[in-house]
């Protein structure tokens, strides 16, 4: 009988302990799965937090980019502004911001590569500005022939000869070498033979020798015409450009729209040429209303002595030019002899024709 219950208490203490193993084993599990839980729910929420800290701090850029880009047109419209009140004294080209570029961090950013940005035209149908960030991708291909621009009127147009050529150009604000761009109304304004060359020429002849010396070099560059309330010739072009990283590019300037010996009237892109000798034999502030009434005549007798305007020619190219520029022994002549050797004007320096 003792044995009995011995036996029955041994059995019963064995299922006691084999529930508490068990009850011990479930605690543990649900301990471990709360464990789990609590360290899952806790990474979710660093997860989370994470997340929305990447969230915040994108928009903290966004918002900081849009921010300077906002300073950077107020900045801009500024200096516009004070650039279009200056008066010419005698020297052509100045440097603004004691040329140093003040382009943003984003602005000079390449993570989009090469591009191009034209502004849409005012009111008056003035082009506005240009940007870009040049590369190769950007520049005429191999063998790519310029275009014809003849058919783009600039605001401003009224173009004649004077002594040496044409007294406008149709100035391209991104050079044809740079963006290949042809007639594109947004990237041409009237400009004096004087602004388009050498002034200007000779800031894209220095970005192209550049671009071409790597396909990864990058330039970003700004031209801005300025010009004064409703006028419809520009006082001038503001041009900035920096290469990105280095100091190869680097300029900030401002080019009067002028020409020698002529007197521009910006409201509407006429104009009077002093100290010449018209066909009357007037001289400047004489018979000024005979020369307007008898421009016609005058224009072919000023064609006729431009045959004698000096430009320059290599001894082996096909092309004349304005001034010397690139590669070659460059030695002057006549437009006339030039032309008898069957030269033809240079696309780039854009010489009389």
């Amino acid at each position: 009988m003792t044995i009995l219950l011995v036996g029955a208490c041994s059995a019963n203490d064995s299922k006691q302990t084999s529930s508490n193993k068990k009850t011990e084993q479930v605690t543990s599990s649900k301990d471990e799965s709360s464990k789990e839980s609590t360290t899952k729910g806790a990474d979710f929420k660093k997860d989370r937090a994470q997340g929305s800290e990447k969230q915040e701090s994108v928009q903290k850029t966004k918002s900081d980019e849009k921010k300077a880009a906002n300073r950077t047109d107020q900045q801009q419209r500024a200096t516009n502004k004070e650039l279009a009140d200056l008066k010419y004294q005698g020297t052509q080209t100045i440097s603004v911001n004691n040329g140093v570029p003040t382009f943003s961090k984003a602005g000079m950013s390449t993570k989009n590569g090469s591009w191009e940005r034209y502004g849409e035209l005012d009111s008056l149908n003035r082009a506005t500005s240009a940007e870009a960030m040049l590369s190769q991708a950007t520049m005429p291909k191999q063998g790519e022939k310029r275009g014809s621009i003849s058919d783009v009127t600039p605001t401003g147009w009224k173009n004649k000869t004077i002594s040496g050529g044409y007294l406008y150009n149709r100035s391209h604000l991104i050079g044809w070498a740079l963006s290949a761009e042809n007639n594109n109304w947004k990237n041409l304004i009237t400009g004096t033979r004087q602004l388009n060359s050498p002034e200007m020429l000779r800031f894209e002849m220095d970005i192209k020798t550049y671009l071409e010396q790597s396909s990864s070099n990058y330039v970003r560059y700004s031209v801005t015409p300025i010009f004064r309330g409703n006028e419809l010739l520009a006082r001038g072009v503001h041009l900035m450009s920096k290469s990105v990283g280095d100091n190869s590019i680097s300029f900030n300037v401002f080019i009067f729209n002028v020409q020698d010996g002529v007197k521009l009237n910006y409201a509407d892109g006429s104009s009077n040429i002093s100290g010449a000798t018209y066909a009357d034999g007037s001289s400047d502030g004489q018979g000024q209303e005979n020369r307007r009434n008898d421009q016609q005549q005058v224009e072919p007798q000023q064609q006729s002595n431009d045959q004698n305007v000096k430009v320059y020619v290599t001894p082996t190219g096909d092309k004349y030019h304005n001034h010397p520029h690139g590669r070659g022994n460059f030695k002057a002549t006549t437009l006339k002899e030039a032309k008898a050797q069957g030269l033809q004007p240079c696309k780039i320096c854009d010489p009389p024709v």
